[in-house]
């Protein structure tokens, strides 16, 4: 099998915080691979933009060590150069006039033109504003924003309000880096391109759903801002519920970005409230070296969630009965983001009880290792009457595809490549980020108004146990955390 590179059209790409973590650890590196895969074309050109002072031949430097820093193989010196022959600098403010004349000189007219806000959502509004003023908003502009994309539905709002001002929504592309992994694209086509599961993807075959995101680090340097977001709102609100969405939503009529947009803001607005004994939540625990989720945010009396498990229902036709079970959580027992999609038992066994009880499950590896496996039920070999056992039909990409997969794209190479094409499928759309703070908001008003407490989990566990019951309260149980 031989991939296809297709070259996007000449573009200037301006990364606002392009001094920034993200762009060192992901936007730069992400845009070097592109180069040498032959996506991007000579014309192209990058632009960082920052508060702090540099020339173009310093922020080169910055860029060059940020690939040699990131990029998984060691960068050899001659494509490098080429692609640093590419980049340049602004010194900006963002909330003044100092330096955007510069910036719009450098902007070609005739090149696609798109604007990465890798800062602070406060800043958003400031920098559309500028970019109107000093036009650079033109009809073929495009601009990129990060999470978190408000704290609440009155702020999401907000910005969407502020960015509706001075650019059209078919212009804003809100970047879920979910969206970009391989496997995540893949669970539509395994859904909608294969006959063997669509006609079974549904409430009458489809025992339950489990979607797992789960982390070994704490909150690490993040702890200011994570404890004014927590679980919920820096896991749940958008990246949980964006697989849910893929999921559980219809066919859409059209691989399309506003047909699959359509039917993922569907699901959202179908989901029910959730009972307040459906929802657990948790902090890791100190252990003897390493200090607990408040210590790290240093709040004694936090009752922010380093972790959250709940029982979801999508109340619709094809879902209706059907639970689904999310869970995310930091310092858990391993790194890994799964969905579990679960059949029912047959309707009848012909084994009898000793055969024991076997279901089939469709296990969606989105990270460390992309792939998928689908347990199925056989004889166990040898003689001895019939004894049933669960073996794996697996597909690892690195297996299945062999060294072609080890050249897939990560997310955020696929996001920014296809802001570039002008495809918005695999971004969030204003009323869906609006619709899904809408059904988020009264679940943390309700935990709020009854001043829950999370409850402590050991570092390097599943969460605490309050999720193990949950699931055994149902008569199921979690599938094991492992890498």
């Amino acid at each position: 099998m031989v991939s296809r590179v297709i070259p996007v059209d000449p573009f200037d790409l301006v990364i606002f915080g392009g001094t920034g973590d993200l762009a060192r650890r992901k936007i730069l590196p992400g845009l070097y691979r592109r180069y040498l895969a032959g996506q991007m074309p000579e014309e192209a050109r990058i632009i960082g933009a920052a508060r702090t002072e540099h020339d173009d031949a310093e922020y080169r430097g910055i860029v060059g060590d940020a690939i040699r820093e990131f990029n998984d193989t060691p960068p050899q010196d001659g494509p490098l150069e080429d692609f640093l022959d590419r980049v340049g600098y602004v010194m900006i403010d963002a909330r003044g006039d100092e330096g955007w004349d510069d910036l719009a000189s450098r902007v070609r007219e005739g090149a696609i033109r798109a604007f990465y806000f890798s800062v602070g959502p406060s800043l958003f509004g400031d920098l559309a504003e500028r970019l109107h003023r000093y036009g650079m908003a033109n009809d073929a502009a495009r601009i990129v924003v990060e999470k978190p994309f408000g704290h609440d539905l009155a702020s999401a709002r907000a910005l969407n309000d502020v960015l509706a001002q001075h650019f059209e929504e078919g212009q804003i592309y809100r970047i879920d880096h979910y969206l970009g992994k391989e496997t995540v694209q893949n669970l539509m086509a395994v859904r909608f391109g294969n006959m063997l599961f669509e006609p079974l993807w549904n409430a009458q075959y489809v025992d339950h759903i489990q979607i797992t995101v789960a982390e070994t680090v704490g909150v690490g340097g993040r702890g200011d801002y994570y404890d004014k977001s927590g679980a919920m709102r820096d896991m749940v609100q958008n990246h949980l519920m964006q697989l849910l969405c893929l999921i559980a939503m219809e066919p859409p009529a059209k691989y399309d970005p506003d047909a699959v947009r359509d039917e993922k803001l569907k699901v959202i607005r179908a989901l029910e409230p959730v009972q307040p004994h459906h929802i657990v939540r948790g902090q890791y625990a100190a252990t003897p070296t390493e200090g607990g989720y408040r210590d790290d945010v240093e709040a004694p009396r936090s009752r922010t969630e380093s972790f959250i498990a709940m029982k979801m229902h999508v109340s619709n036709w094809r879902w209706a009965g059907t639970p689904f079970y999310v869970r995310t959580g930091k310092r858990l027992r391993a790194r890994t983001s799964e969905i579990a999609v679960v059949f029912k038992d047959t309707p009848h066994s012909i084994f009898g009880p000793e055969a024991g009880g076997h279901r089939n499950v469709l296990a969606i590896q989105l990270q460390p290792n992309e792939g998928m496996t689908l347990s199925v039920t056989i004889k166990e070999p040898g003689p001895g009457g019939m004894r049933l056992i669960d073996v794996p039909l697996d597909m690892s990409f690195a297996e299945a595809l062999g060294p072609e997969a080890e050249e897939v794209p990560d997310a955020y190479e696929r996001l920014i490549m296809d802001v570039i094409r002008g495809n918005q499928t695999l971004f969030m759309r204003g009323d869906e980020v609006e619709a899904a703070w809408a059904w988020t908001d009264p679940i943390i008003a309700g935990w709020e108004a009854r001043n829950d407490v999370p409850k402590p989990y050991d570092a390097g566990s599943s969460g605490p146990e309050d999720a193990t019951a949950l699931t055994a309260r149902d008569g199921r149980s979690w599938r094991e955390i492992k890498s």
